[in-house]
């Protein structure tokens, strides 16, 4: 799958990584959902490094279609809500 973490670009992410990923996803909803904005900050991070590490990053010239967009690092809570939909930033 084709990810972009807005502001920095595109990596591909094995379909078999995506149970971690969505792990922390539903840690970063949870903690939204408390307001809890140091755990935000620090989940988000997580799971930005995590796509990070676990994708092969495409070339900037690279023209893919995103199946998933992604938050940049410093992005804000009400920024974020904006971009979840019933499952999360993660489908599945």
């Amino acid at each position: 799958m084709i990810v972009r973490i807005m502001g920095e670009g595109q990596l591909e992410v094995a379909d078999s990584h995506f149970p971690e990923l969505n792990k922390l996803d539903d840690e970063l909803l949870a903690e939204m959902e408390g307001g809890d904005e140091d755990g935000f900050r620090r989940t988000l991070g997580a799971l930005l490094d995590a796509v990070r590490r676990l994708g092969t990053p495409l070339p900037d010239d690279a023209l893919e279609p995103s199946e998933l967009i992604l938050p940049a690092a410093d992005a804000g809570l009400d920024e974020v809500r904006e971009m979840l939909s019933d499952d999360g930033l993660i489908p599945g």
